[in-house]
């Protein structure tokens, strides 16, 4: 895979990223690929944080801000912006 379909991949799932980690371009998408994870993680948390009774529906309304910021980074991928997203671009996790 090229810059942009791993760029673009990395933001789709856990599984996506997985797949873009492995079979795409990780020095070229590096910033997505920090990015997708870091937002795939969030995702996950906060839809496990849903569950606590009487607390659970603001954690819900918060899981749409990943959603809107993967979709920002998808636009990104596919214009090759490696401009960092606000606050997620700030947390490596990958070197």
């Amino acid at each position: 895979m090229d810059k942009k379909v791993t760029g673009i991949v990395a933001y789709l799932s856990i599984i996506g990223w997985v797949i873009a980690y492995l079979a795409g371009d990780k020095e070229g998408a590096k910033v997505h690929l920090n990015q997708g994870l870091v937002l795939g993680i969030c995702s996950l948390v906060l839809s496990c944080l849903t569950r606590i009774p009487f607390l659970g529906w603001i954690f819900w309304i918060l899981t749409f801000v990943p959603f809107v910021f993967a979709i920002w980074g998808i636009i990104k991928a596919a214009t090759d912006d490696d401009k960092p997203l606000p606050i997620v671009g700030d947390i490596k996790l990958l070197k």
